[in-house]
């Protein structure tokens, strides 16, 4: 800007001499300026003198350095970006490839920036995808890792490694699209667990049907979330205050229980002793036929590929983690320090 202000000077200098000074036309000055800072060669457009030459010399000089600056300017600022684009993409390919056992949210709205906030606070490793550059430049602002394209194209989930990932959830505010990506990411890798947002019942049961291991109405989740605030507050504010944050003193886990890892396996809680040396407290018990037993007894045995549900502070789950054996790739996560 600054060197095509100048520029512009150095060609109303010029016009007015040779228009003023020489006396010539307004069209001959103009010309001999414009070939003059062009360094053409064209010759003069009417005799010079001695004053005359001397002034055209010093106006070809001003025009070289002007041009050269505009010159350079341009060319340094195509080429630093160029260069700067091309070490982002290598960069950004760098650590897409070095994601493993991570979690993809799709779409950066006002839910996906809430997952995004849960999961910073988790300590868990994940990436957003979405579509809108307004929606990218706010997950960068954020620090997170993020990848701008379709969460719905196989192509977007495969550059996010889909197939190396634990965990998808599938926030974009269309039903359609989110039925998309859930299909999408199950085709490209079947283990995968899948979360979606429905914004309708009929929409919830297409998702199940297409796949998704589970699927959230923030109308449905947000009406019951009310009542029962309304019934039961205390107990609402102990659920999220072990559920949810980064400053809890509680958390809530869940184990797989691996047969060729886990010791415990076919033996009762009581053996087990999984209270005594860990602290950790056994809430619930999932089985592999989808059967809930809530306030598991003594007497409860421990069936092979059991998911327990259980509480305790970091330092305890930890520690019942170490005992039950490797995480299982289903496990969601270690919990952190609070």
């Amino acid at each position: 800007m600054a060197g095509a202000i100048a520029l512009g000077g150095v060609f109303l200098i010029g016009t007015l001499w040779y228009r003023l000074v020489e006396g010539w036309s307004w069209e001959d000055a103009a010309y001999m300026t414009v070939i003059t800072l062009a360094t053409v060669g064209y010759g003069e457009t009417h005799p010079l003198g001695s004053r005359g030459r001397i002034f055209t010399i010093a106006l070809i000089v001003l025009g070289v350095v002007n041009i050269g600056y505009i010159v350079n300017r341009f060319t340094e600022a195509v080429i630093q970006g160029y260069f700067q684009e091309g070490i982002r993409l290598r960069q950004q390919r760098r650590l897409m490839e070095s994601l493993s056992e991570h979690y993809i949210i799709c779409g950066f709205s006002r839910t996906g920036r809430q997952i995004a906030k849960e999961f910073r606070a988790e300590g868990v490793p994940f990436v957003v995808i979405d579509s809108e550059l307004e929606s990218v430049q706010r997950a960068q602002a954020e620090n997170y890792i993020v990848y701008q394209g379709d969460a719905t194209l196989d192509e977007t989930l495969l550059r996010v490694g889909v197939e190396r990932a634990i965990c998808i959830v599938a926030a974009l505010p269309s039903d359609a699209e989110n039925l998309y990506t859930v299909l999408s990411a199950k085709t490209l890798n079947s283990e995968i667990r899948a979360i979606a947002r429905a914004s309708t019942e009929e929409a919830l049961q297409k998702l199940q049907r297409g796949g998704a291991d589970a699927v959230i109405s923030p109308y449905i989740t947000g009406g019951k979330r009310m009542a029962a605030a309304a019934l039961r507050p205390q107990v609402l504010d102990f659920v999220d205050g072990i559920l949810t944050g980064s400053d809890r003193q509680l958390y809530m886990e869940e184990f797989l229980l691996d047969p060729a890892f886990c010791p415990f396996v076919g033996q009762t809680l009581q053996k087990a002793k999984l209270r005594s040396q860990t602290g950790a407290l056994v809430l619930a018990i999932r089985r592999t036929d989808g059967n809930l037993i809530g306030g598991p007894t003594g007497d409860t045995v421990l069936m092979p590929r059991d998911t327990l549900i259980c509480m305790g502070t970091a330092e305890q789950l930890r520690s019942l983690n170490q005992i039950l054996g490797p995480i299982n790739s289903q496990q969601l996560r270690r919990p952190k320090n609070s």
